[in-house]
């Protein structure tokens, strides 16, 4: 594939392959904003793919994480030491991980929000180009960090420039800054994390720069799963012992005149009609005493 059109930006190969051969065997690719945001919204493809010779993860890192939070051994850290700090790490879960390969972007918030958004798009089409896997993970449209939400929003544009034949066969969006347990259920996607636990702790731990600068993400991120897996069901024991929601965006590349507001509309409508329903025949029903 072609050159990445920002300086700084990386490809990473866990296990020494070639690039082309590592990019053609990607099965399941995520494109996350920051580093640690794999390990949060696209675990299903990482275990997926975890020690399984016909399935491979690439991991897209699109931002260098600068401005990120730190206190204690990390507080005085400057700008340019913690972007090569959050690169590292993110390389060190491609390694636990086993990923096939990383792919680290090092653009700015600030471009992948506005100043540099038609390179972003062409660099991702590039990556979606040459790995063309079956699942994309990614940022879901309800999150609450604004560099997620364009993240979110390149990587459908840069998909939809696609052709049919190269785009994937889903598209996910997983939460990571606001809770997806709104959704109606037969909405959400739900993912059944019950297996790995230890390795799902182990990447989240890779972060250390995150966790001793301040945001313990691995122990909310953990004590998310396991509360989804719980509070599922209202009705029935617990079925799973760690669940993830995410939200199909696939029918947004299948059809590339509806537009992203709109989706959404349609998903809030859907929430605000059930809560309705639900409470409903207890407003109208009179006491029985």
């Amino acid at each position: 594939m072609s050159q990445f059109n920002h300086p700084g930006s990386e490809l990473f190969i866990p296990d020494d392959t070639t690039q082309t051969q590592d990019l053609s065997r990607t099965t399941h690719l995520g494109i996350g904003a920051h580093a640690d945001d794999l390990e949060g919204i696209a675990i299903e493809g990482i275990l997926e793919c975890y020690r399984k010779p016909d399935r491979w993860f690439c991991g897209v890192v699109v931002t260098d994480g600068a401005g990120s939070p730190r206190s204690g051994p990390f507080e005085g850290v400057t700008e340019q030491e913690m972007i090569a700090i959050l690169k590292s790490e993110q390389k060190s879960a491609a390694q636990l991980g086993e990923y096939g390969a990383q792919i680290l972007l090092n653009y700015p918030s600030t471009g992948a929000k506005h100043t540099m958004l038609h390179k972003v798009i062409r660099d991702l089409r590039d990556i979606l180009s040459a790995t063309t896997p079956r699942v994309v993970y990614t940022h879901n449209l309800f999150d609450k960090h604004p560099t997620h939400l364009a993240v979110a929003v390149r990587v459908i544009q840069a998909l939809q420039t696609l052709s049919r034949d190269q785009q994937p066969q889903r598209l996910i969006g997983g939460e990571f800054w606001r809770d997806l347990d709104w959704l109606p259920d037969r909405d959400k996607v739900i993912m059944d994390y019950s297996n790995h636990r230890e390795l799902q702790r182990a990447l989240l731990e890779v972060f250390d720069s995150q966790i001793q600068g301040g945001k313990q993400y691995h122990r909310a991120i953990l004590a998310r799963r396991q509360s989804h897996a719980t509070f599922l069901d209202t009705h029935r024991i617990d079925r799973m012992e760690a669940a993830h929601f995410a939200l199909d965006l696939t029918p947004l590349i299948k059809d590339p005149s509806r537009s992203i507001t709109d989706f959404m509309d349609d998903k809030l409508d859907l929430f605000r009609t059930q809560i309705l329903e639900e409470i409903r025949p207890y407003l109208s029903r009179q006491d029985g005493n």
